[in-house]
């Protein structure tokens, strides 16, 4: 069975006329019903019932109808999604991520990125506020956490995190296994300034259960605030997966077996957004990488 052929087939369907159909086809009308005759001998029934000048479809016609109109669909696609990526020469992504992941966990997803679609030229902004670039079009895409519901965005969500203690390894709790919430309770820390959500989510919890943090520094860089707790003059609550990135040996990862913060990480984009191919494939690697 060719392509061409279901072509023809859904052309005569549509018109119910093979003369009609061979004009809108531009080919000859003998050319037409021969190769319906050829179809019809290969899947070994009618399609048509000829009726005098009328025709109409047999049962076995309205099912290949059916299925032939979805093969011709997703065959379409499929090739406009090859001609765009053959044809793909440049354009631009802007991509909104919290300041905490830009520095150790996402950069080298960028990297990757850029590798796998080099002429994209990409706009990284790093933004507490990622939701608002989203919904006024500031950025295409968004890596925050799991917004509040909204009927204009998409949200696609990705792995639960839980937050832990990060002590220096001279620390005297780097040994330990595990921690409970309270022991942070007079711990002097390093952490975000007031309004980053890394910091909200942490003292929202410890409040929760009666106490304050001890704020010892506060610093809106990444490699400051590990550089303080590997020289050992505070501590830190993050999560493993952005511990692991660091990659630091001078600094531990101690769960919290209790009572964990936690956070909920999601991709957001405008759902009217149209999204190109590198965009869908950006989300989908994200997808692949922090869904773990």
């Amino acid at each position: 069975m060719e392509l061409r052929q279901l072509e023809y087939f859904i052309a005569v369907c549509e018109e119910l006329h093979f003369s009609r159909a061979a004009e809108k086809l531009h080919i000859s009308q003998p050319n037409l019903s021969l190769q319906i005759k050829a179809l019809e001998e290969e899947v070994g029934t009618p399609l048509f019932d000829r009726i005098g000048k009328r025709i109409a479809l047999t049962d076995a016609g309205r099912v290949l109808h059916k299925h032939s109109r979805n093969m011709l669909v997703d065959l379409k696609n499929a090739y406009d999604e090859l001609s765009e990526i053959r044809r793909y020469q440049g354009g631009r992504l802007a991509v909104g991520v919290l300041p905490s992941e830009l520095d150790y966990r996402l950069t080298p997803l960028f990297i990757d990125f850029h590798h796998q679609f080099p002429k994209v030229g990409l706009r990284i902004i790093s933004s507490v506020d990622i939701v608002k670039l989203v919904l006024d079009t500031t950025i295409d895409i968004g890596l925050t956490l799991a917004p509040l519901p909204d009927e204009r965005l998409t949200v696609h969500p990705l792995a639960r995190e839980e937050y832990g203690l990060v002590v220096s390894a001279q620390h005297e709790l780097a040994s330990r296994e595990s921690v409970q919430l309270s022991e942070l309770k007079d711990l002097p820390m390093v952490i975000y300034p007031t309004g980053y959500w890394g910091r909200e989510l942490v003292e929202n919890a410890c409040r929760e259960h009666g106490f304050e943090l001890h704020t010892l520094v506060e610093t809106t860089s990444n490699p400051s605030l590990f550089r303080f707790v590997a020289e050992n003059i505070g501590v830190t609550v993050q999560t493993a997966h952005l511990v692991q990135s660091v990659g630091d040996p001078r600094i531990r990862y101690i769960p919290i077996r209790d009572h964990a913060p936690y956070r909920q990480m999601s991709i957001v984009h405008r759902m009217d957004k149209y999204l190109s191919y590198p965009a869908q494939m950006f989300i989908r690697t994200v997808k692949e990488r922090l869904s773990k």
